[in-house]
């Protein structure tokens, strides 16, 4: 048996390496333990938030499937940091956890040139510096072109509630023991991670009179293929309650049989995500935490505790669950617990995901040491592109840190590593401003019609919205306002002229909005609310948006500055000792990828640019 890119698991991840893989031409292979747990949602039944919500919209641009799926799947839907400006504002949903992984299944199970393969991957099959392909436990050997790695939590996996620890990857599955060993054996750099998830609590056990409830927000689609959420029945609430000082008191006194806190963890935990006993133990002077009820079914009574994730005693968990207003009388469906599992340090990939020693064998998701759906389908993406263009004979893409927060996280870690499991932040771009949720399509979408993972209705949905989008803008330039139309704009309420200034300018003007200046001078053509909500945008920071491009420009001279590929880092005297011996340990490709590698000096990159000058 033998295909041009094998995918080694079907988590978030993996399903966007095969998909992507296989549209683009590959014949593909996709290996799981499970075919019916695939894009199984084993913690938060949630896509979007702060970041992630900008990445599940990039994943959408490049022709991914994640945002196209929750679309369809959703309970509930708001938009997130609208107080924050457009750099920030994104969406967050809560999917369906059965209907999810369903519709995910269906859309491998029905394309064209993608394999669904049920059993565990044993060892990678190397020979002669380069990876061909897999063994199975079950002795059979698969060759391919390309092997893209997606285990999530599996390579042996570790689970923990309380002093109860057994080998599993997630609740009801096994851990996978000998892939772990095979990387390690080819000389890969492994790291052991912690993570975890919250308890699951019966909903008519709940007194919701007690807690905020959170209705959905009307919003716009996650995916641009949407002109709405693709949902006809009406959307479910949330519910928000809040830790106190007695809850606080029980974990406190329980804090010794955490698994965290006991030392039977090693694996590194998410400094951004922590569990409950962190916030208690990190914050004591903190009066309460919130904690919010997310419904992971439609038709089920089960309740998502968003905010304790734990690995304390299961009788520890319900009593401190029982503290938090409309608890009281909770009754608990399953536990919280912790998983450790094995993961590659990232600084060994290039840009493109590739293990820099084995060319062929790319590497994406909670394995590159990363936390969360989101970020692992968007290097799974990636994965899955670039391991088709390398089985085909194409040449990569990499995505830059101006393109898009892809780009800014797989940057991040392959330059930078990780020390504990990365989360994407809007706080981690340079240029968010630019980065907007609104204008992924605009960013990315023409290397999606580049490299054809752009659909037929995708391409004419990006003209349309485009063309909308700079007809306005033209319009609204070629408008003068003036001294005369102060009468109509006070009558609206707008601020009034002194002089003369383009209506586009104008827009930019605090308190000033497209709604009510198109009712004053209406176009002649329907705006839809997209292209309404990017003109408007543009126009408020049009000053800042060229402020960032001359610093994007100035960076982009940097990373055209490109490293040779067999550089001797070691043997370059004129830049410090330290400096060359972290961009030997990271071999940037370009410049500007080596003055972000932590502790290398500017002068060092000064003395590198004369070098490569020469």
């Amino acid at each position: 048996m033998r295909y041009d890119v094998i995918v080694i698991g079907s988590g978030h991840a993996g399903c966007e390496a095969a998909l992507a893989a296989a549209r683009l031409g590959a014949s593909v292979g996709c290996i799981t333990v499970r075919i019916d747990r695939t894009a199984h949602m084993p913690c938060n039944c949630s896509i979007g938030g702060p970041a992630k919500g900008h990445l599940a919209r990039e994943i959408d641009a490049l022709g991914g499937q994640m945002a196209v799926n929750i679309d369809c799947t959703l309970t509930h839907i708001r938009a997130v940091g609208t107080g924050k400006g457009p750099a920030v504002r994104t969406l967050r949903a809560h999917a369906d956890k059965s209907l999810y992984p369903e519709r995910m299944l269906g859309a491998l199970l029905s394309q064209p040139g993608l394999t669904m393969i049920e059993g565990a991957v044993d060892s990678i099959i190397t020979r002669q510096g380069a990876c061909l392909g897999v063994k199975m436990e079950s002795g059979e050997e698969i060759e391919s072109r390309a092997v893209v790695i997606t285990t999530g939590t599996f390579l042996n996996g570790v689970c923990h509630t309380g002093e109860v620890k057994e080998s599993a990857a997630r609740h009801g599955e096994r851990a996978v023991v000998g892939l772990g060993q095979s990387l390690r054996s080819i000389g890969l750099r492994m790291g052991r991670f912690k993570t975890g998830t919250t308890p699951r609590i019966d909903r008519a056990s709940v007194d919701f009179g007690a807690m905020e409830t959170l209705h959905s927000d009307t919003t716009e689609a996650f995916s641009f293929l949407h002109d709405r959420i693709q949902v006809e029945r009406k959307l479910l609430p949330c519910w928000r309650t809040r830790t106190n000082e007695r809850t606080a008191s029980i974990i406190q006194a329980n804090l010794h049989r955490s698994a965290m806190y006991s030392g039977q963890i090693e694996g590194v935990g998410p400094r951004y995500c922590p569990s409950i006993e962190d916030k208690i133990a990190r914050f004591p002077d903190k009066e309460s935490h919130p904690v919010f009820l997310e419904q992971e079914y439609w038709d089920k009574e089960d309740l998502y505790v968003q905010g304790t994730s734990t690995s304390l005693p299961a009788e520890v968990q319900l009593a401190f669950l029982r503290t938090l207003p409309g608890l009281q009388d909770v009754e608990m469906n399953r536990p919280g617990y912790a998983v450790e599992y094995d993961v590659i340090f990232p600084d060994q990939l290039s840009p493109m995901l590739m293990v820099k020693a084995w060319p062929g064998l790319f590497s994406a998701g909670q394995i590159n040491g990363t936390s969360g759906y989101e970020e692992a389908a968007a290097q799974g993406l990636v994965a899955g592109i670039n391991a088709a263009h390398f089985a085909l004979g194409r040449e990569p893409i990499v995505l830059e840190r101006s393109q898009s927060y892809i780009g800014v996280m797989i940057d991040d870690l392959v330059t930078k590593g990780a020390e504990d499991p990365y989360r994407m932040l809007t706080g981690r771009a340079e240029y968010r401003l630019a980065l907007r949720h609104d204008n992924a399509d605009e960013r990315l979408t023409p290397i999606a019609r580049k490299i054809g993972l752009a659909s037929v209705d995708r391409a004419k949905r990006f003209e349309c919205k485009t063309t909308e989008v700079q007809n306005e803008i033209e319009r609204l330039k070629g408008l003068t306002l003036g001294g005369r139309h102060n009468p109509l704009l006070e009558s609206a309420g707008l601020p009034t002229l002194t002089g003369s200034v383009s209506a586009y300018d104008y827009l930019s003007r605090p308190g000033v909005v497209w709604d009510a200046l198109a009712a004053l001078f209406p176009s002649a053509s329907p705006v839809s609310a997209d292209a309404r909500f990017q003109v408007e945008t543009q126009a408020k920071y049009a000053y800042y948006l060229r402020k960032q491009d001359s610093e994007v420009q100035r960076m982009r001279r940097l990373e055209e500055h490109r490293i040779p590929e067999g550089i001797d880092f070691l043997a370059l005297r004129a830049i410090s000792k330290e400096s060359r011996e972290k961009l030997a340990k990271v071999r940037p490709l370009t410049v500007g990828q080596a003055s972000r590698v932590p502790g290398v000096r500017p002068a060092d990159i000064s003395a590198l640019l004369v070098y490569l000058k020469k």
